[in-house]
C-alpha cells in the first residue's frame, strides 16, 4: 500500500489531519525535500508524528522508486511532499509505476504553492499559461525566454520556478534569474525581456514573513528578498482588478502596467522588417526590366504579394502574410539573378 500525502504550504500545521493519522499508522514514512526545503523544527515534527520508520528521500530515490515500490507491495507506504503530491512529475510517475506493479495508492491531497501563490498575487489563475524553470545554468535559459514570450503573446503570466539543489543548499536567487533572461533578450532579440518588464517576486508564500514584491526588472533588481524558496512570476495582460489586489496583497515599487503591448508575435516582427526590403528591391530591379515586356507579369506578381502581405498582416493573418512576402522575395531573387546580380538584400 502507498500513500502519496501532500504537506501543504505552512509547514507541518498545514498537514491535514486525516494525513497525521495516517502517518501515526504508517510502517515507512518517505519525506522527501527535493522539491522545497523544510524547516528544521517542521521535520522534528513530522519525524515524531510518524510512529513507524522515518527516511529522508533524496530526489534519486524517489525518481528510481525501486525501494519504495518493493516496501510497499508488503507494508503501508507513505509518501509525503512539500504542497500538494502530484504537482512533481516524478510522484505521478512513481503512482503510475506502483499501480502497474499491483500495489494500492491513496492519495491525500493540500495546499500548492503555485495555486496559492498566484491567489496571494491577486492574479487570475485561469490567466496562467505555461510554467517555466529556471537553472543555474544561463545557457539553459533559451527555453524559460520563449515560454515567456509565447504567453505574453496570448496575454497570459508565466511562473518561473527557480534551481533548488538539495544536496548543494542551493536556490537560485531571483535578481540571478532576471539577470539571465537580460542576457538571453540579447542574444534572441524578440522584444520579450527588458528591464522596463514588469515582474512579480513571490518568497515563502504560506509562510508569515511571506514576500510579494512586484515593479520593473530595472527596480527589483535592487531588491534584497531574503530567504528562499523565492518565485518569479512575469505578467502578461493585466486585468484592472488584478492590478488592484497586486497593489493591496503585496508591495509595488512601480505601477502596475500591461507587458504585451511591447511584444509582437515572431511573424508579425518577420512581416514588417522584410516587406520593406523586399519592396526596396523590387524598386531596384523594376528599371533594368522596363522594356522586357515578357517579364512584366513577374514584376506585377511580385508587387501583388507584397500587397497581399500588407494586408493579410492588416487582417491579423499573419502566417498568410509570412507566405506571400516569401513568395514575392523569390520572385524578386529570380529577377535579380537572371542580371547577374547578388539575390542578398
Amino acid at each position: 500500500m502507498l500513500w502519496f500525502i501532500g504537506l501543504g504550504i505552512s509547514g507541518f500545521k498545514s498537514i491535514p489531519s486525516e494525513a497525521l493519522e495516517i502517518l501515526s499508522k504508517a510502517d515507512i514514512v518517505y519525506l522527501e525535500q527535493f522539491t522545497s526545503p523544510i524547516g528544521k523544527s517542521d521535520l522534528t515534527k513530522i519525524k515524531n508524528a510518524a510512529k513507524g520508520e522515518f527516511k529522508l528521500a533524496k530526489r534519486w530515490l524517489v525518481e528510481d522508486g525501486s525501494e519504495i515500490l518493493k516496501n510497499a507491495k508488503k507494508k503501508k507506504v507513505v509518501l509525503l511532499a512539500y504542497g500538494d503530491p502530484y504537482i512533481a512529475t516524478t510522484h505521478i510517475e512513481l503512482r503510475t509505476r506502483a499501480i502497474e506493479e499491483k500495489i494500492k495508492t491513496y492519495s491525500i491531497h493540500a495546499a500548492s504553492s503555485l495555486t496559492s501563490m498566484i491567489g496571494e498575487c491577486g492574479l487570475h489563475f485561469y490567466k496562467v499559461g505555461r510554467i517555466a524553470t529556471i537553472m543555474r545554468e544561463m545557457k539553459s535559459l533559451t527555453t524559460p525566454y520563449y515560454v515567456i514570450y509565447k504567453n505574453i503573446i496570448e496575454g497570459n503570466h508565466t511562473v518561473l520556478l527557480l534551481e533548488y539543489n538539495q544536496d548543494k543548499d542551493f536556490f537560485l536567487d531571483p535578481k540571478d534569474a532576471l539577470n539571465g533572461l537580460l542576457e538571453t533578450e540579447k542574444g534572441q532579440i524578440r522584444n520579450v525581456i527588458s528591464p522596463s518588464t514588469y515582474a512579480i517576486v513571490a518568497s515563502k508564500i504560506g509562510f508569515k514573513d511571506q514576500k510579494i514584491i512586484a515593479g520593473k526588472i530595472s527596480s527589483l533588481k535592487k531588491i534584497d528578498f531574503g530567504k528562499p524558496p523565492h518565485t518569479v512570476i512575469i505578467t502578461g495582460r493585466l486585468h484592472f482588478t488584478e492590478s488592484d489586489a497586486l497593489k493591496l496583497f503585496g508591495q509595488c515599487i512601480d505601477e502596475p502596467f500591461d507587458n504585451t503591448d511591447k511584444t509582437k508575435k515572431i511573424s508579425i516582427q518577420m512581416i514588417k522588417k522584410y516587406v520593406p526590403m523586399v519592396r526596396e528591391a523590387l524598386e531596384e530591379i523594376e528599371p533594368l526590366y522596363k522594356d522586357q515586356e515578357e517579364f512584366q507579369g513577374i514584376l506585377e506578381n511580385a508587387e501583388l504579394y507584397v500587397k497581399d502581405a500588407e494586408k493579410f498582416l492588416e487582417d491579423g493573418q499573419d502566417e498568410v502574410a509570412i507566405l506571400s512576402i516569401g513568395y514575392a522575395d523569390g520572385l524578386v531573387d529570380a529577377l535579380r539573378l537572371a542580371k547577374g546580380l547578388d539575390p542578398k538584400m
